[in-house]
């Protein structure tokens, strides 16, 4: 990372998320004051920004300046919520096309979607704030700059989100190896999102529950999955087939 995506020091951060900064993520001394830490997390929690209590040691790596036991990592986009996003997207006349990432941990797969994602008019990305791949310089650069042309929404809780999504009318629609429908047999062409997880775990079983639907894409070789980047093309160019 370039110095210029670091806020460091207490004041100046308190200030930063005061000023209405994107904090994409803060790190907090393990060892710093009580009061001082649970004014930042107060603050954090308000802001619904991420943050992590760390070694000494770790900071130091992040910067050589007095950092005062805090360091912010400034978001190269800027972020939007998706209760306030999805009325507009109705009233413009829109069948709403969502994706929802489900902890992608993997900063080039995040840039390798959120490319995919909006050459298929993906109306936005809904990411929960904790657990996820960091939007830094390697995920825009991964994305051709596509990061900087979609809405993202950081979301404190992905459970509350789908149920609001699924309140407004949205079909909610998992995709899992697990699932009994193929995905060209879904109907995408109505108001939906697309929940994708990790590779590793997958959705997680609370997030599957919710789903309206679930589907996979039919393999024939002997690997057992693909890559999530991969499957998320599959599936929304699907939608972009059916929409067309």
């Amino acid at each position: 990372m370039n110095k210029s995506e670091f806020i460091y020091g207490y004041n100046p951060t308190l200030e930063a998320i005061s000023a209405g900064r994107e904090i994409e993520k803060l790190f907090i001394l393990k060892s710093m004051l009580a009061v001082r830490a649970n004014h930042l997390i107060n603050l954090a929690n308000e802001n619904k920004i991420p943050f992590q209590f760390v070694p000494k040691e770790k900071l130091n790596r992040l910067t050589r300046q007095n950092h005062q036991g805090v360091v912010a990592v400034v978001s190269p986009v800027s972020f939007v919520n998706i209760e306030t996003l999805l009325p507009g997207l109705f009233e413009s006349g829109k069948a709403p096309l969502l994706l929802i990432l489900d902890k992608i941990t993997d900063v080039r797969n995040l840039g390798s979607i959120a490319r995919t994602s909006e050459c298929a008019g993906v109306d936005a990305l809904i990411m929960p704030s904790r657990g996820s791949a960091m939007i830094n310089a390697d995920a825009i650069k991964t994305s051709s700059g596509a990061l900087n042309n979609i809405s993202i929404c950081r979301q404190s809780n992905l459970k509350e989100t789908i149920l609001f999504l699924k309140n407004s009318g949205i079909t909610v629609v998992g995709a899992t190896e697990k699932a009994p429908n193929l995905y060209y047999d879904a109907d995408f062409s109505k108001p939906v999102a697309v929940i994708l997880g990790s590779e590793d775990l997958g959705i997680s079983e609370e997030y599957l529950k919710l789903c309206d639907l679930t589907v996979k894409i039919p393999l024939t070789g002997e690997t057992g999955s693909l890559n999530v980047a991969v499957a998320a093309g599959i599936i929304l160019f699907e939608a972009v087939k059916q929409r067309s």
